[in-house]
């Protein structure tokens, strides 16, 4: 299970946090202009967009979990079991496997408004990547200039959606979760007033009773209202430290700890990494669940107009800084 969200102080920043019960050797991949970029049905692009992300190499090919390109577009694939669905190949269309849904768009995308116009052409088709690769069914949320969409391949179609939250998590499809949020209108980071009843000398017991209600369970449910109340009722400043630390914060609301959630067979599902990327400057922070530090690259330090891939394995082990 997984968390994504969007943020903006003075840069914006686009992230997720990934919740799994292994990892698999992810690192930041920086995929350079003219990496030869070749998809099963719509042959190559060979200079296109340079890329940052997480994820893993196969046979020298991104699969990223995550990814912002050089331009500020940036796209997380979330897990979207039991209801995420893939066509079968559909003449007249740009038939897409769902590992390349983010570098097709990624690589030729500067912004929402081009993203959109090539979903409209998208069959996500169900392609595996290979017999020991198959899909995995995932739904993504979209975020650059001009705002953020919801993208899911169900059993009805391809839905769009724009997403004013800038929050996605897991199953039920997007449209549950936004409705859900009526559920909570009543929540506040503000101390409550009295509208029980005039005839009651009625106080908050506490500080944070404004929010009483707002759900702290592991549930995607749950953590879709909890970011998307953390995340809009935020506030910091917006120099780049501020704004990263702010933006992690967010995202340790959500946080999945070892041992909360038990899948069976002595595993635990917690949170993998979380990761924040300033989208205008191409700067990607990440930390891991052993190392509390926030790890950084700069994806314009590199040769962005190279042909290889560039991999930073993720760092893993706890840092603990001693000050005497």
């Amino acid at each position: 299970m997984c968390t994504a969200v969007t943020y903006k102080t003075k840069c914006r920043y686009f992230g997720r946090s990934l919740d799994l019960e292994y990892t698999a050797g992810e690192s930041v991949i920086i995929m350079p202009r003219n990496y030869p970029l070749a998809f099963r049905r719509e042959g190559e692009l060979k200079r296109h967009y340079a890329v940052i992300g997480i994820g893993i190499t196969a046979d020298g090919y991104p699969l990223w979990y995550d990814a912002v390109n050089e331009k500020g577009l940036g796209i997380a694939g979330l897990n979207f079991p039991g209801t995420a669905d893939y066509k079968p190949y559909a003449e007249g269309r740009d038939n897409i496997a769902p590992f390349e849904l983010i570098p097709w768009l990624l690589g030729q995308c500067a912004d929402i408004s081009e993203a959109w116009r090539m979903l409209e052409r998208i069959n996500i088709a169900d392609i595996d990547f290979s017999g020991d690769v198959p899909n995995h069914p995932l739904h993504w949320i979209i975020d650059g200039r001009g705002g953020a969409l919801t993208v899911e391949s169900v059993r009805e179609g391809l839905k769009i959606y724009d997403n004013p939250v800038g929050v996605l998590t897991n199953n039920p499809g997007f449209d549950f979760h936004m409705t859900n949020l009526n559920n909570y209108m009543h929540l506040s980071p503000e101390k409550p007033v009295n509208s029980f009843s005039d005839r009651l000398d009625l106080r908050p017991i506490s500080r944070g009773v404004g929010a009483f209600g707002l759900p702290g369970d592991a549930s995607s449910a749950s953590r879709f209202v909890r970011a998307a109340f953390v995340k809009l009722n935020s506030v910091s400043g917006d120099s780049e430290g501020e704004s990263v630390s702010q933006f992690f914060h967010i995202l340790g609301a959500v946080e999945q700890q070892r041992g909360c959630t038990r899948i069976g067979g002595g595993k635990y599902e917690m949170t993998q990494y979380s990761a924040c990327c300033n989208a205008d400057k191409g700067i990607y922070y990440y930390k891991t669940y052993d190392c509390s530090a926030v790890n950084g690259i700069d994806m314009r330090k590199e040769n962005l107009d190279g042909e290889n891939l560039i991999l930073y394995p993720l760092i893993k082990e706890m840092e603990i800084r001693l000050q005497n």
